[in-house]
């Protein structure tokens, strides 16, 4: 009797081994998306934004924005805001400044009453946001 005992907790604790190494395994893993559908998604920005429409800049931007902010909360990303989520994965982008830097100019867009982004703006913008989004192999 105690000899079985013995293999039983041998036994659990190799089981235990086992769940942690993959639970561990499993959490290191990339994030998969689907990326068609994020493709298909940013298509669609890129060719809403127009140099006859006045308000195409402001819109494209927002959309690039929330398009990046919805692969990141994908991923699970912690934070309340894109901020604090751009905060802890910020070292996955290359042009970690430029993504700043676009999100500010979203900020403006959204809080600012008078603000409107120009054509060149937002093609500056919208450049930055698709190299984060393919930084995250979203696209």
């Amino acid at each position: 009797m105690p000899g079985d005992v013995f293999w039983l907790l041998v036994a659990i604790v190799i089981v235990g081994v086992l769940v942690y190494i993959a639970i561990t395994i499993s959490g290191n893993r990339p994030h998969s998306f689907d990326v068609e559908e994020y493709q298909v998604a940013w298509l669609k920005i890129e060719n809403n934004l127009s140099r006859e429409n006045l308000l195409s800049p402001n819109l494209s931007i927002i959309n690039a924005d929330k398009l990046l902010d919805k692969a990141l909360n994908e991923m699970g990303v912690p934070g309340k805001t894109m901020g604090e989520r751009m905060k802890k994965i910020g070292p996955k982008f290359s042009q970690l400044n430029s993504v700043w830097y676009a999100h500010k100019i979203r900020n403006q867009i959204a809080h600012e009453p008078n603000f409107t982004a120009d054509y060149n703006q937002a093609k500056h913008a919208l450049a930055t946001y698709k190299q984060a989004l393919k930084d995250l192999g979203a696209i």
